[in-house]
């Protein structure tokens, strides 16, 4: 018991801000790597590998929506086993093999198909080809999965909640993360993309593979001084446990005294570091799991946890359904964004990209106006909004996440309807000069028409994605964090999903002649993308409205949070309301 406290007392010592220097060292590092092997593939594809455009931005997404489901893999195995210092050391070695085969993919001449010229008709990547591609694919999609659901939460976990003024840091912590994130991409969105194009693959790709080997060194150096929690066993288990249990009574007539639910503080002592789950009026036919009778004690005199849970487990189930429908409301901005990476850079590759006579910016270096608007939103969110706000609200945050994520999903609606106009535009132009029928020449209208709708993205990730995860990691169960950050991530996962699926039904039902078809393979000049655009932006609004009623009935959970040393006993309730 004594080396227990002693524990507690040195973990105390640990964590905090001076830990974020190599966290975020870490993620600079493995932001270059990352964005730096995945901005550009569109082009890699297609250009290197000759493959159809649909195919390339399917298999994109759906590498995508993949690697992000392993998300929950991830989380189950650091919140039930590993934790998630160990999860994040192992995908890490295991994201470096696979950038290492994807780099030999790009170098080695006999790994790739041969290149042409002119008219030439390009030859395909062959199956032995594509299944390299595919295998790298596949070990950057497991590695990614340990990864997205850990390191956030893990630098979140250097911050004691049960201390006012760590909880402050904890939330001021996702807007500085996604600044540190922003600078990173940025770097890679114009250095490793400028030598991708003009240096080579072989060279863009294995520079990002050396940059991540230095991300874990980088991360393994501040191990002693991480805030390390440990795993506190499967919380789908505990999950299904409350299910079962409400199964099994739910004959049983309602309590009308939550008081007389079950509760056990010993029980629950590791799954509650910082304060209690208590009880909610929602969803009350989970409440039944928590009525004690005599049939829940086996022979032993023990517990039987699959027909009794705490008032805490009950909750945390509560918690995890009430996210559902915020959850969803994310689907299709991550569709209409995924859309950048894809078709959008199709159309930048078709534009006049002259910055000046002497220097052209690549297509896929476009993203750079995104990444810069959002890191501006960011940092005026955290140092002029917040303050204003904060003023008129009385709230620490200014506003509370999901109106922040409300304000996200307006932008990204606009950006989409202005992206179908920008398409307009650009196909006038190439009919005005004969350009329709020539996909590989470049029209006479600028790049920097694209700005506009890049821009509006990165103020909408700025507003949409920060609170997104924000929310996620607080409304989450304190034991399910990474399960927590897992839904954010396949979110996500499902957005890309939804977008391969419309893309693919889209093709499909509009093929007919190169003029009717609205996503050809070959001429985005000859199709009809605006109307594509202007779908999405019609069903955003549908996804808005849906996304206001959800906040109108949306429901936080209530925490006891237990008092320090020197304050009164019994803790106080907090009903997280922002």
């Amino acid at each position: 018991m004594e080396e227990k406290q002693v524990e507690k007392v040195v973990e105390k010592k640990k964590g905090g801000a001076r830990t974020l220097p190599f966290i975020f060292s870490n993620e600079i590092c493995e932001r270059l790597a990352v964005v730096g092997f995945a901005v550009n593939m569109m082009s890699y594809l297609t250009l290197e590998l000759h493959l159809p455009l649909t195919k390339s931005a399917n298999i994109l997404t759906n590498f995508a929506g993949t690697s992000i489901l392993t998300t929950f893999a991830g989380a189950f195995i650091a919140d039930a086993y590993a934790g998630r210092y160990w999860t994040i050391i192992w995908a890490s070695f295991i994201y470096l093999l696979a950038m290492t085969s994807l780099t030999l993919s790009a170098s080695l001449p006999g790994l790739r198909p041969p290149s042409c010229k002119g008219n030439e008709v390009c030859k395909e990547a062959n199956e032995a080809q594509l299944s390299l591609l595919y295998v790298s694919l596949l070990l950057s999609g497991i590695a990614g999965g340990g990864l997205r659901c850990c390191v956030v939460p893990f630098g979140a976990d250097q911050f004691d909640e049960s201390d006012p003024k760590n909880k402050a840091k904890s939330w001021n912590f996702f807007n500085w993360y996604y600044i540190v994130m922003g600078l990173s991409i940025l770097i890679s969105v114009t250095v490793i993309v400028y030598i991708q194009e003009n240096v080579g693959w072989g060279w863009g790709l294995g520079i990002p593979t050396v940059i991540w080997f230095f991300s874990i060194v980088l991360f393994i150096a501040g191990s002693k001084r991480y805030r390390i929690l440990s795993p506190t066993g499967s919380p789908f288990t505990r999950l299904f446990q409350v299910m079962v249990a409400a199964v099994k009574k739910r004959r049983l007539p309602k309590v009308s005294d939550p008081t007389l639910l079950y509760q056990d503080d010993e029980l629950d002592a590791s799954i509650i570091a910082n304060g209690k789950l208590l009880h909610t009026k929602q969803l009350k036919v989970l409440d039944k799991a928590a009525m004690m009778i005599e049939e829940d004690k086996l022979p032993s005199g023990q517990l039987n946890l699959w027909r009794v849970s705490t008032v805490h487990r009950v909750e945390e189930l509560k918690s995890i359904l009430r996210m559902g429908p915020i959850w969803a409301s994310g689907l299709l901005l991550t569709a209409a964004s995924a859309n950048q990476g894809t078709f959008t850079i199709q159309q930048a590759r078709s534009m006049d990209p002259h910055l000046s006579s002497s220097f052209q910016i690549p297509p896929a270096s476009m993203s750079v106006f995104t990444i810069v608007t959002m890191i501006i939103t960011v940092v005026f969110y955290d140092r002029v909004f917040i303050p204003v706000a904060r003023h008129f609200t009385g709230v620490d945050r200014g506003i509370s996440y999901l109106h922040r994520m409300t304000i996200g999903f307006v932008i990204s609606t606009i950006s989409t309807l202005v992206s179908g106009f920008v398409e307009v535009k650009r196909k006038n132009v190439a009919a005005a000069y004969g350009l329709i029928d020539s996909p590989n020449a470049t029209i006479p209208i600028s790049i920097f028409w694209l700005v506009p709708q890049y821009a509006l993205y990165g103020i909408a990730e700025g507003f949409m994605s920060v609170g997104h995860l924000e929310y996620f990691f607080d409304q989450s169960p304190e034991s399910m964090r990474s399960s927590a950050t897992a839904f954010y991530w396949t979110a996500i996962a499902a957005g890309n999903y939804l977008s391969s699926f419309m893309v693919t039904i889209i093709h499909k039902y509009t093929a007919g002649s190169d003029d009717s078809n609205w996503l050809p393979d070959y001429n985005i000049n000859k199709g009809k993308l605006e109307n594509f655009f202007w779908m999405i932006t019609g069903l955003q609004v549908i996804n808005l409205i849906y996304y206001m009623m959800c906040v109108k009935y949306y429901t936080f959970k209530a925490v006891q949070i237990q008092y320090k040393k020197g304050e009164p006993e019994g803790g106080k309730e907090l009903v997280d309301s922002v």
